[in-house]
């Protein structure tokens, strides 16, 4: 039997609950692994999910995108403390807002360059702001809007580059916009296409056939919204989907599968797909505390972050753990590394975003049989 059947059991019951139509799971406990699938790709039942259905990965992709940038470092192509506009010259003698909240012709020079680790970290002054200032409203199309963007890279940039920094470089970390600036930089700087250097670097080598940005023929579970009266189709979310992307994001823009996650996130924690040295930076926390100030409103006090990556810091919920590392996204996907090496990845359908939009029913029965394992020295 199944050390994880108590898992597979909780995930089961949160399909036929229906809190969504279905889910694939994978877990990596002593470098043992499993996949779980349950349920159907929508709420018509007409196809079940299976362990290799292709899911939107949505803010997962960060995470690849984090260990793409720093295998670039590994090769000497890219420095960390290196400023972008070397590659990206509309980033160079940025101007920043006076204060977070004035207007926006209200501007003082940047104290410094926007260098790659900003980009890693966040904290290059740009990202989505969650307030009500003339930064956040001037902001909220470009940067809250279509995931990945609707528009090529080049305009991307210059939409960015046209606005003011929020904040000066290295003083804050701001959420996702440094990420789909990172998706333009790479690229740049390898003098390669990024689906290309996504294939070269990552889904070959390490075997994720089923891992890149979407070709418009995949087969994708439909997303679902909460709402009083059920589950609703994000129509949206699907179109965005429908066809081979005008901007190629890191950000938020490629798909994969479980058993694809489950062996990138393996090979990032085993050492072999960066450089040990480069992957603990990766997996460690990068935050000061004023930096960290950003991200407490929107992931807690428990939270920190890496290279394009969360890292836990406190004990935070009950089944965290500090040094764990990993992120959510968007479309219903979380994955996370506890220290030592077990892994945990969820893929669902359900839109996050409303009342109850936790992955509890996951974690919580993971952390109870990691636990179990401890006591009784599996």
């Amino acid at each position: 039997m199944s050390r994880a059947a108590p898992l597979w059991n909780a995930l089961t019951e949160t399909v036929e609950s229906g809190w969504c139509p279905g889910l694939v799971a994978g877990i990596r406990i002593d470098g043992e692994t499993e996949i779980f699938a349950a349920g159907f790709l929508d709420t018509s039942a007409s196809a079940p999910m299976t362990e290799d259905t292709p899911f939107r990965i949505s803010s997962l992709s960060k995470l690849m995108g984090g260990a793409l940038a720093l295998s670039l470092v590994a090769d000497g192509t890219l420095g960390l403390d290196d400023d972008v506009a070397r590659w990206l010259p509309a980033l160079a003698a940025p101007r920043v807002l006076a204060t977070p909240d004035a207007p926006l012709s209200v501007t003082v020079p940047a104290r410094s360059p926007i260098t790659v680790r900003h980009l890693l970290t966040f904290t290059a002054g740009f990202g989505i702001d969650f307030g009500r200032t003339p930064y956040a409203a001037a902001t909220r199309e470009l940067l809250w809007g279509p995931n990945p963007p609707g528009v090529p890279p080049s305009e991307y940039l210059a939409q960015v580059a046209d606005l003011p920094l929020a904040h000066q470089p290295g003083d804050r970390w701001m959420y996702h916009a440094s990420a789909d600036v990172l998706s333009v930089l790479l690229p740049a700087a390898a003098l390669t296409p990024l689906d290309r250097l996504v294939g070269d670097r990552l889904a070959g080598p390490f075997g994720l056939a089923g891992t890149g940005f979407p070709s418009g023929k995949e087969e994708f579970p439909a997303v679902y919204e909460a709402t009083d009266t059920g589950l609703r189709e994000a129509e949206s979310y699907r179109d965005v989907f429908a066809a081979p992307p005008v901007f190629g994001s890191l950000a938020g823009g490629l798909v994969s599968t479980v058993p694809d996650y489950m062996a990138f996130l393996a090979g990032l924690a085993d050492d072999t797909v960066l450089p040990p040295e480069l992957r603990a930076q990766m997996t460690a926390d990068q935050l000061t505390s004023q930096q960290r100030a950003g991200m407490i409103d929107m992931a807690g006090p428990d939270e920190s972050w890496g290279f394009m990556t969360a890292v836990q810091i406190g004990l935070g919920a009950p089944w965290s753990e500090p040094g764990m590392w990993g992120w959510a996204g968007g479309s219903g996907v979380s994955a996370a590394v506890y220290p030592g090496g077990d892994i945990g990845v969820v893929f669902s359908q359900r839109f996050m975003g409303s009342p109850n939009d936790t992955f509890d029913f996951f974690w919580e029965p993971l952390g109870s049989i990691r636990n179990k394992r401890r006591r009784i020295g599996w």
